[in-house]
């Protein structure tokens, strides 16, 4: 028995498969959609339409961009010496939101995941060892998300890197700020010992 239009019950089903989307939060943005009025609706389908027609992977760096090279490769402020790699377009916003790092930035696309049948050559590994290879990168920082796929993704990258000569270092992990001890857990504080430093 259908509770409401096939064309309701399709834009449902299409919401649902947005990340984090379960099926009444998918009823809740359709329902609110069909309230908008004509003019937002269209100005809301114009701007999925536009961002998917116009945005590309940066060729240096592999960001989301809709100009190329990126503003942040095209900048003549940034130190070209150092690159931050990440694991997703996310992983720039992030940094940048801190504004203390001001060096370049590789974006992966994904992390190394045999479970899930990503190997190195489904992400941008090749291009990031073809901007090393150039020579005027000193360091690389490896910026990969603290779980089981972002720490074998680091160590991997990290083993090709160091017969180049480059310095690579991995961000810091643990405990957070206004984090309590007794509600992390073991990996968390393994990694807060082991990345501890002098006072």
């Amino acid at each position: 028995m259908a509770y409401y239009a096939a064309p309701i019950a399709r834009l449902v089903e299409e919401l649902e498969k947005l990340p984090g989307i379960g099926h009444k939060t998918a009823q809740r943005l359709a329902f609110h959609i069909l309230d908008m009025s004509d003019e937002r609706a269209g100005k809301l389908a114009d701007s999925i339409i536009k961002a998917k027609s116009s945005i590309k992977k940066c060729s240096v760096c592999c960001n989301l961009t809709d100009v190329d090279p990126c503003s942040i490769c095209s900048s003549g402020t940034r130190d070209k010496t150092v690159i931050c790699v990440v694991e997703d377009p996310r992983g720039v916003v992030s940094m940048e939101r801190i504004r203390e790092y001001k060096g370049m930035y590789h974006v992966l696309h994904g992390a190394i995941s045999p479970m899930e049948g990503i190997g190195p050559d489904d992400i941008t590994i090749k291009e990031l060892l073809k901007r090393v290879d150039g020579g005027e990168v000193k360091e690389v920082i490896l910026a990969t998300n603290p779980n089981i796929e972002g720490e074998a993704t680091a160590m991997y990258i990290s083993k090709l890197l160091k017969p180049l000569g480059v310095k690579v270092t991995r961000i810091a992990h643990g405990v957070p700020v206004g984090g309590d001890l007794e509600y992390a857990d073991e990996i968390t504080l393994a990694k807060s010992l082991e990345g501890r430093r002098e006072l």
